[in-house]
């Protein structure tokens, strides 16, 4: 019969690819991010473990604040600290989401070089986030920031990624949106609306991801156009995006978020959600929906007519 040391061993090693890539992907460095991880194991030792009610969760914001704490205490220069080699998944361990991320080939060494230039905070929170799917919530525990606060630092980093704001067009009146961009999207909101599926496969990325956070989650609960699927915190894949979108976002109106397109519930002029969308190559490969009212109000948001 195992023992509790060895339960906990083996409830540790399946969690540890995906804690060497989030280490990696803040730090890095394998050697870094080996090392977090492994400070990672000392420390559930030394805890209580038996009262961890989420292991997984437990153990990445471990790593995510040691890996924090050693972002912020680096003096070395950033090219002696860089270490660009892939992470590999574990022999015989299925990659899931996470590890398929940290593969990806736009998620390579180009992106590394960016998240080095960015502060320890920023890429704290873009890393959990966009990489990894962590609540801003969550995240807010760990850089010590409040939700609304840590979804700016990952909102800037993301401008830092993607290669800064977009410019404005020719003669801009303001509004720093690109064409191409906006005619996917609104092309979208037009589908969903519309109830036309076949259109939202079109648009869509057939490994979109649809993250919402608890409050957008519950509105769509309430107040769900009759008969449409649910809202879920993630969703992914085309089909599984456009099944729970199909005949629905009727009120959302187009608008610039943080000087991105994306679109807002606004009724009577006030956004109660809000749409982020990502495109890339005529296709929009994520959407993040919020609805927390502290999120929603730290928005600079532009309804476009």
């Amino acid at each position: 019969m195992a023992s509790d040391g060895d339960v906990l061993a083996t409830a540790f090693e399946e969690n540890r690819p995906r804690l060497r890539n989030v280490a990696y992907r803040i730090l890095g460095s394998t050697s870094d991010a080996e090392d977090a991880v492994q400070e990672a194991w000392l420390r559930l030792n030394r805890s209580e473990a038996e009262r961890i009610d989420n292991l997984g969760g437990w153990l990445t914001t471990v790593v995510s604040r040691i890996c924090l704490d050693q972002l912020r205490s680096r003096t070395a220069r950033r090219e002696d600290s860089l270490d660009v080699r892939p992470v590999e998944p574990a022999e015989d361990e299925e990659a899931g989401p996470e590890e398929q991320a940290v593969q990806a080939d736009a998620m390579g060494a180009a992106l590394m070089v960016v998240l080095d230039t960015l502060a320890p905070a920023e890429r704290m929170a873009f890393v959990l986030h966009d990489l990894f799917g962590v609540p801003f919530d969550e995240i807010a525990t760990i850089v010590d920031k409040t939700p609304a606060a840590t979804r700016q630092l990952a909102s800037r980093a993301r401008r830092r990624v993607r290669g800064g704001p977009p410019e404005e067009p020719p003669g801009g009146d303001g509004r720093r949106h690109q064409g191409r961009e906006t005619e996917v999207v609104s092309a979208f909101f037009d589908a969903a609306r519309n109830a036309n599926f076949d259109r939202l496969l079109e648009l869509l990325d057939p490994d979109v991801v649809l993250r919402a956070d608890a409050a957008a989650v519950l509105a769509a609960t309430r107040f769900g156009d009759r008969g449409a699927p649910r809202i879920a915190a993630e969703l992914r894949g085309s089909e599984a995006v456009a099944s729970a979108l199909s005949g629905t976002a009727r009120g959302a109106q187009l608008a610039l978020v943080d000087g991105y397109i994306g679109a807002t519930y606004a009724p009577g002029g006030r956004p109660i959600s809000v749409f982020e969308l990502t495109v890339r190559n005529g296709r929009i490969t994520g959407i993040e929906l919020y609805a927390d009212r502290e999120l929603v109000d730290s928005f600079s948001i532009e309804i476009i007519d």
